[in-house]
């Protein structure tokens, strides 16, 4: 079987606060200087999804895009843009940096998509600073 890829770009806008309970306050600030500021912070934020499978022989796509669309809008975006991420479920035991936004985000679509595979997920939180998940 031949695999094809597709890509899409997502954007959402979200705050958080990168602080550790297992570290002292003193510890947080050295750890995540400006981002540990008690009032949090925003970014806009860039998703990049990338999908493979075959190359559908009745459609000539491996997804269809407006398929793809709403799988991110219904379990991405209408979850995370504009919101604390420090609030979401996802990330009350942990720290809500970029790399494990990256994680929960390709763990919720791995599950949300039945008819491709996920490759990966890339988040771009500045435009010097991105992160790539690809899965275990």
């Amino acid at each position: 079987m031949q695999t094809a890829y597709f890509g899409r770009r997502y954007m959402l806008s979200a705050s958080h606060r990168l602080h550790s309970d297992a570290l002292s306050d003193e510890a947080n600030r050295k750890t995540y200087g400006k981002c540990n500021n008690p009032h949090g912070h925003g970014h806009n934020y860039v998703v990049e999804v990338m999908v493979g499978g075959p190359v559908d022989s009745n459609t000539g796509m491996v997804v269809n895009m407006a398929t793809l669309d709403e799988v991110v809008q219904t379990s991405i975006l209408q979850r995370f843009d504009h919101t604390n991420l420090n609030l979401d479920p996802l990330f009350v035991n942990q720290v809500p940096t970029t790399e494990n936004l990256c994680r929960a985000v390709y763990t919720v679509l791995r599950d949300a998509l039945r008819t491709c595979k996920l490759e990966y997920v890339r988040v771009e939180e500045t435009e010097n600073n991105f992160f790539q998940f690809e899965g275990d």
